[in-house]
């Protein structure tokens, strides 16, 4: 019988040594860069998007092992830089990160801002030499690319930022979460499908779970935002309301983003009929992502 919880540990444990397989020592020169990385990139954290990668390669029988750990590593480098910027001054200006003081806090802000740099970098060299054929490794720069730049993560950024303060509607909302969250989610799971040969219908079924899920996923932080506190969050609770930036609780009430979060569950786990057995942990995946903000 499937455990969930024995998988996410197994999972977790493979993503923790991959990570210390494919990022440079810390002694690496320039010393300072290379800890600061491996604090960054090393901290813990859910690795919702190394489990999704994985889900989503065991799908096939015909993965390659090796193309699924170079798409979790570079997934979760993409992402830890993502976090290190976004605490920076200049952007949401935060000093704690998973429970622990954020990177420009515990090394400095220049770090900080090399440490995304490098991690960015370091995520498409691993992609580049994945043990695969040279068209997975392709597909998966892609991916990784497109989801990252300025027609993802950068520009859901960008939009947020460009919306403190104003009042942006329900379609500009899910627009700038689609980008900002979603677009690194869907990309873990299309990645885990590219790696796992799967066929162009296959990978339809996956792209409408991985976009139900990411906006499920963002809603879920705007509500965990506005209802836990900072221990619980393992980063600064409220930040959303300080700021005075839009979220789905602010646009539509708490009731509303709950109810929300739980119909694209539904929609998210109805995309993965055609898998059967094979997709439990992905249906598990969208199951605990929602559950964070009961």
């Amino acid at each position: 019988m499937f455990s969930f919880e024995d998988w996410v540990r197994a999972l977790g444990r493979r993503t923790e040594l991959a990570l210390e397989s494919l990022l440079d020592a810390s002694n690496t020169n320039p010393a300072r860069l290379h800890e600061a990385m491996r604090y960054a990139a090393q901290g813990g954290g859910k690795r919702i998007r190394p489990l999704l990668v994985y889900s989503a390669g065991e799908l096939s029988d015909d993965v390659n092992q090796n193309a699924l750990d170079a798409a979790a590593v570079a997934i979760e480098c993409i992402h830890a830089y993502s976090l290190v910027h976004d605490d920076l001054p200049c952007m949401d200006d935060d000093d704690l990160r998973r429970g622990r003081p954020t990177v420009h806090k515990a090394f400095d802000e220049a770090t900080a801002l090399l440490v995304g740099d490098a991690l960015q970098t370091r995520a498409f060299e691993i992609l580049a030499n994945a043990q695969c054929d040279a068209d997975t490794r392709l597909a998966m720069i892609s991916a990784l690319a497109s989801a990252s730049g300025s027609r993802g993560m950068a520009g859901g950024q960008a939009i947020d930022l460009e919306s403190v303060g104003k009042k942006l509607d329900l379609a500009g909302l899910k627009q700038m979460h689609a980008m900002k969250t979603g677009a690194l989610l869907s990309c873990s799971v299309q990645m885990g499908g590219i790696a796992a040969k799967l066929i162009p219908t296959q990978m339809q079924h996956l792209n409408n779970y991985s976009e139900a899920l990411g906006l499920a996923f963002q809603i879920v932080d705007d509500v965990l935002d506005a209802t836990a506190d900072s221990q619980t969050l393992g980063k600064t609770a409220g930040k959303d309301a300080a700021n005075d930036k839009p979220t789905y609780v602010t646009l539509m009430g708490l009731d509303y983003a709950k109810k929300a979060a739980q119909d694209l569950q539904e929609t998210a786990i109805a995309s993965l009929e055609s898998f059967g057995p094979k997709a439990q942990a992905l249906k598990d995946l969208a199951l605990l992502a929602v559950s964070r903000g009961k």
